[in-house]
């Protein structure tokens, strides 16, 4: 991070504090300034909202419920080069007051209540305990028996308050509620600027916050609250996304109570501990989030092409880095971590203020977000929505006062925006599109020693910006090779010198583009300013490697290359010293501690390259490379820390131990690592160097690990070790495609894996010579598409291992092992098991019943049963719709703590886990879901004890662990309704609606069909209706099931009562008629574009670019292809469905004449028939067409309307 310019009071200020050294900083056995009660208030006392006289206590309590900060929680400096961020009573946010940049300011703060004019007094009472508090400011003193009074009534205020921040500075004098002025801390106009305006304090002194965040929020959007007119040049934080109230009001009661224990408890252990003191609320935050179904509590491994920052570097060592979609704040020496967790997208780009407080991070989703962090309690305290809604942010930067943000978007048209974060305004305050010919911008940065001036650049420009008021200006100066007749390079990264107007370019060739401003006498005067007089005046060749960081710290430039090696410079480029020796990959990013060093022994540092030769006083920092490598440098000594080695390709594989807490992950470079994911530390790794793992899998008790290679190689090893238990690898398969799947047997005799070219291998352990070993048996194509699940079972009249298959093909294929020999492998049945669906997985479902079924998801979003030994579809019900079909599915072991009787599966879709109660039944709300990996999960297991899921996210190269609460999840089905309540209001209107009405109809109509509809006899009505009726009720309701989905409705209703009562049923009342309905209709309805998608597969484009077939190709393909019609059938239907059969036809008790039918169809259907004629004009379907993002955002009664519609 950069520093302020020398000739800034702000950096005079810090320089003098440091010089100062033992006068003001204070040793760390001293009590803080916190413990004593004649200067701070406790940091549980909560401030009072005050009220403003013109307008009345409760007019102002209700304008103030929507923001939810104290009336004095905003600090507004009033200088124009600001001090370092202080940290006061409320969450103090970077602001500015309206008036000009340009003009003098003083060096004074002062405290505004929102919504108050700054002189107005309140209308409060004010105790007698607060008058003599007031009484003796005056004097110069402070009773300490009115100090203690005051604490304890604002600690009653505290907890009777839902302040929403609540961070207090040491040793600054904070008045009670009601209190009419404050007393200004900075020095006097008489006293200038030469007197420190915290003295006696150190930095961290100053940056350490003293209270917690007592309110979680989340990302709930939520309107901002305008200030009043009395404020309206002193701009606000926008209030941070929260929690329903009732929520939130339920979380403070329960909270409450401990908070109290933990605030007393941290403040005697460790008094003034910034880390310590926000722990409570990232403690608090976490206990709220236990009330979520799953809970991420571990994310192992992090995205190496984001920088990774130094948080903390003193007493406690915390980073900074993205993994997935969630920013993680890791305390390396307490091995903790704590989640920033708001995006739906990845995190495509992050940023940290140089006092390490606020942190910002962005994502490139089609919904992208801005979201802005407080780093001490890991809540968020402004969110930018939509800010680049063309293609998200693809980078981002924070000015050194922290109080503007700037974004490049990243669409094909990029736009580059100013944001002041600290006011409620949703638009930027300036912006300005990019030409598409400078190349995608994907780095930018303030200067340091001003926020109106910037930098980006691409790989081929750099690009400089300007921006007053609402304008913002850039200018793209012209670099070639011609240049400077040297070859430039790629550019990598630019930055600002941090005492002069130049400003630099690394590039990938090893060399310094110099920027400079340039007067021009030729040119008009417009173009003689920045950042139109921006020029490259050198091209400096440093060195052969290419520089890939720079980076500006104490007054020096820090260039990092692809060797790994760090080099430091003065300001004219002089070399001052360099660390060669790391033995690291290329670095991506660089990150100094937030405090200069205060050396003990000067000699424990390096020389400098100089002719005096001095040390060179360097800072701690943190480096971390392409490679997945974070390592931590301690300069004093040059001693040299791993942080974190994750993998650097994509996590594909993932498995975990039978009986321990062990999880195995491997990645696409051949990094295979075991992790305790109980303590979350790592045990044991194997690099296969050259190789990329696609899978691995335990056996059954663990004691050996498989792992399967992008080649097709199959390694057995020591679970423990690593080492190999077979004499050598494995190194071919069938096909020589890359092995995906792979499983032990229950008794480890057989090890099965299928590759991606959709052949099945099986590995047999034999004794040879009084040993065990491991050899190949045989392989086989057996599907001639994608091969989706290996299943190893036992069969049930034996001990025997039973191995099952399931393809993309719809054939579930049965292998016989027993009589398999060398090189042949014996199939002992194929049974197609969808019709038109694609089936994704397949796993053995658990003993509820006294029958034993497979259990399966297809792409049509439902799971179905089948019994495992004939084959028969049992059940079919509407699987977990949210946003796309079930990938894998896992049933959890029995946990402990829960009912044994009740299980629980464990589901993935693309991008979302979830957990569904068991046994499925088609009600939505006995399922939860949410996002784990946006880019896409590529794999997941579950704990041996059931408490835990794990998630592998592929491209984004991390792991994410989720503590399962299966407590939520039963509550959440109450919430749903009992009985057939969920289903109705899965029904367009639900229970009072005209669709139900209209059900009941047809179903006693079906009654009638049945008893006759011309007899005479008495009618029986009932409220059941025989089952060779319900295929007339589905296609009366809008659904037209086939002949199989028919036969599959049947057999689930006559055998559903077969194992209890040991009779089949013969008729179905109307509230499991709508079960079956519910969950046999498709999803989310008919759409034009299946239909026109079948003709594109089956016919050909007619000028007009329509789908078409012809009628004879038709009529051709309903008589021949899938359930086809005979021609008498086939002529019956198409003459119903033109109306040459008013009363319906056979089926519905009319006549039918065949007698000019032909003829009857030759007029009715043209020759060409195009597929929106088919469905309006033949079918008569009036089908709605739904949006394309309607799955990703339909809730199941939406889309049980848009069926129903249909």
């Amino acid at each position: 991070m950069s520093d302020e310019p020398s000739d800034t009071p702000a950096e005079t200020s810090q320089e003098m504090n440091l010089s100062e050294g033992d006068a003001q900083m204070p040793s760390e056995e001293a009590p803080d300034v916190e413990m004593m009660p004649a200067k701070t208030e406790s940091p549980s006392q909560a401030v009072e909202v005050p009220s403003e006289q013109s307008q009345g206590t409760s007019e102002l309590t209700e304008r103030t419920e929507g923001v939810r900060f104290s009336e004095k929680d905003i600090l507004v400096p009033t200088s124009s080069s600001p001090d370092p961020l202080e940290v006061s009573e409320g969450t103090v946010l970077p602001t500015e007051t309206a008036a000009d940049e340009g003009s003098a300011r003083e060096g004074k703060q002062r405290r505004v209540p929102s919504g108050l004019h700054p002189k107005k007094k309140s209308s409060v009472k004010v105790s007698k305990s607060t008058s003599r508090a007031q009484k003796g400011k005056q004097e110069g003193h402070t009773p300490k028996d009115v100090t203690a009074r005051s604490s304890r009534e604002k600690e009653e205020q505290r907890f009777s308050h839902e302040t929403v921040v609540k961070v207090e500075a040491p040793g600054e004098e904070v008045e009670g509620p009601g209190k009419d002025r404050v007393e200004d801390q900075r020095p006097s106009e008489e006293e200038g600027l030469t007197k420190e305006p915290d003295a006696g304090r150190s930095q961290d002194e100053r940056l350490a916050p003293e209270a917690e965040m007592t309110v979680q929020g989340d990302l709930a959007q939520r309107p901002a609250t305008s200030a009043s007119s009395g404020a309206r040049d002193t701009p606000e934080a926008e209030t941070m996304p929260q929690r329903p109230i009732s929520q939130e009001s339920e979380a403070s009661q329960e909270l409450a109570g401990t908070r109290r224990e933990k605030e007393s408890a941290l403040s005697r252990s460790h008094p003034g501990d910034a880390a310590g003191e926000a722990s409570l609320a990232l403690q608090a935050k976490e206990e709220s989030l236990s009330r979520q179904t799953s809970t991420l509590s571990w994310v192992f491994g992090y995205n190496s092409r984001l920088p990774v920052f130094n948080l903390m570097d003193e007493d406690y060592r915390v980073i900074l880095y993205a993994s997935s979609h969630t920013a993680v704040i890791h305390d390396l020496q307490r091995n903790k971590q704590y989640y920033l967790q708001g995006h739906s997208s990845c995190i495509s780009c992050l940023c940290v203020s140089e006092d390490r407080r606020w942190i910002a991070t962005a994502d490139r989703g089609p919904e992208s977000l801005v979201i802005v962090w407080d780093g001490y309690s890991a809540i968020p305290v402004h969110t930018i929505f939509d800010s680049h809604p063309e293609g998200g942010v693809g980078a981002i930067a924070i000015s050194h006062d922290s109080r503007f943000l700037a974004t490049v978007g990243a669409g094909a048209v990029q736009k580059v925006c100013i944001w002041k974060w600290t006011s409620p305004e949703k638009k930027p305050v300036c912006s300005v599109e990019l030409l598409p010919q400078y190349g995608f911008q994907g780095h930018i940065a303030f200067s340091s020693r001003n926020h109106w001036e910037l930098v980006s650049n691409s790989t081929t420009q750099v690009i400089f910006y300007k921006w007053e008021g609402d304008s913002l200006q850039c200018h793209a100066p012209l670099l070639t090779d011609r240049t400077f007749n040297k070859a430039v390079g790629i550019f990598s990264q630019s930055l600002f010198h941090f005492s002069t107007e130049q400003a630099v370019t690394g590039t990938l060739e090893g060399k310094l583009v110099v920027w400079d401003v340039t007067i021009v006498p030729s040119k008009s005067t417009a173009l003689c300013v920045k950042p139109y007089n921006m020029k490259a005046v050198k091209l400096v060749n440093l060195q052969r490697d290419g520089i890939t960081v720079l980076a500006v710290v104490d007054k020096t430039i820090v260039i990092c290359d692809v060797k790994g090696h760090v080099k430091f410079y003065d300001g004219s480029l002089q070399l001052l010293h360099w660390y060669n020796q790391l033995k690291l990959g290329p670095i991506r990013s660089v990150s100094f501690s937030k405090t200069p060093v205060c050396p003990l022994n000067a000699s424990q540092f390096p020389s400098s390259c100089t002719l005096t030769g001095q040390p060179l006083i360097v800072r701690n920092f943190i480096l971390s490379t392409s490679d997945g490598l974070v390592v931590h440098v301690m300069t004093e000594g040059m001693k040299l820390t791993k942080c974190l080695e994750e993998p650097k390709g994509a996590v594909h594989a993932i498995a975990c131990h039978p009986t321990k807490p062990l999880l195995a992950k491997g990645s696409a470079c051949g990094l295979l690592k075991v992790w305790d994911y109980e303590l979350e530390k790592y045990l044991v790794s194997r690099i296969f160097k050259g190789h990329s793992i696609w899978s691995v899998c335990y056996n059954h008790d663990g004691s050996l690990l498989g792992v399967g290679f992008a080649d097709g190689t199959v390694y057995i090893l020591d679970s423990i070790s690593l080492g190999d238990d077979s004499s050598e690898p494995f190194k071919y398969s069938y096909a020589k495609g890359a092995v995906i799947h792979m499983s032990f047997s229950h008794d480890s005799r057989y090890l099965a894996t299928a590759d991606d070219k959709m052949s099945v291998t099986i590995y047999k352990q034999v004794i040879e010579e009084e040993k065990e070993e491991w050899e190949r048996l045989a392989a086989l194509r057996s599907h001639y598409k994608p091969i989706r699940t290996i299943l190893f079972g036992v069969h049930l009249d034996s001990d025997k291992p039973r191995l099952l298959t399931l393809g993309e093909d719809r054939l579930l294929v049965e292998y016989d092992l027993e009589n398999s020999v060398k090189d042949e492998l014996v199939v002992l049945r194929r049974e197609r098991i969808e019709q038109s669906a694609v089936p994704k997985y397949i796993t053995w479902y658990p003993p509820l019943t006294k029958e034993y079924f497979f259990l399966t998801t297809n792409d049509q979003y439902k799971m179905k049963i089948y019994n495992v030994t004939t084959k028969m579809c049992r059940k079919t019900v509407l699987g977990p719709t949210y946003g796309s079909p079930l990938e894998k599915i896992q049933v959890l072991p029995p946990i402990e703590g829960y009912n044994p009787e009740k299980r629980y599966l464990a589901y993935i879709t693309t991008d979302k886990v979830g957990l569904q109660i068991l046994p499925v039944d088609g009600n939505p709300h006995r399922s939860s879901a949410f996002i784990c990996h946006p880019a896409g999960v590529s794999d997941f297991v579950c704990s041996y004890g059931g408490h835990h899921i794990f998630t592998a996210g592929g491209n984004d190269l991390s792991v994410m662990k989720w503590d399962v609460n299966l407590n939520v999840l039963e509550a959440a089905v109450s919430l749903g309704g009992k009985d057939l309540i969920p289903f109705y209001n899965l029904l367009d209107g639900g229970r009072e609606g005209e669709f139900f009405r209209e059900l009941e109809d047809y179903f006693y109509y079906a009654q009638l069909r049945h008893q006759g509809i011309d007899t005479m006899e008495p009618r029986k009505v009932s409220t059941h209706i025989p089952l060779e009726q319900i295929p007339f009720v589905m296609r009366a309701m809008g659904f037209y099931p086939s002949e199989e989905q028919i036969e599959n409705m049947l057999n689930e209703v006559k055998f559903g009562e077969y194992l209890e009562t040991g009779k089949q049923v013969t008729e179905i009342n109307l509230g499991d008629f709508i079960k079956l309905y519910i969950n046999h209709r498709p999803a989310f309805g008919l759409s034009v574009r299946e239909i026109e998608a079948a003709f594109q597969v089956l016919g050909y484009e007619n000028e007009k670019q329509e789908a078409c077939l012809s009628r004879s190709d038709l009529l051709l393909l309903l008589q021949q292809k899938g359930e086809h019609f005979t021609e008498e059938e086939l002529a019956e239907c198409l003459t119903t469905l033109l109306g040459m059969n008013p009363e319906g036809g056979s089926s519905e008790g009319g006549t039918y004449d065949p007698e000019g039918a032909e003829a009857f169809i030759e007029e009715g259907i043209p020759e060409e028939i195009p597929a929106t004629h088919f469905v309006a004009e033949i079918l008569g379907l009036p089908i709605p067409e739904p949006a394309l993002t309607g799955m990703e955002k339909t809730t199941e009664t939406q889309s049980s309307d848009l069926s129903t519609k249909s």
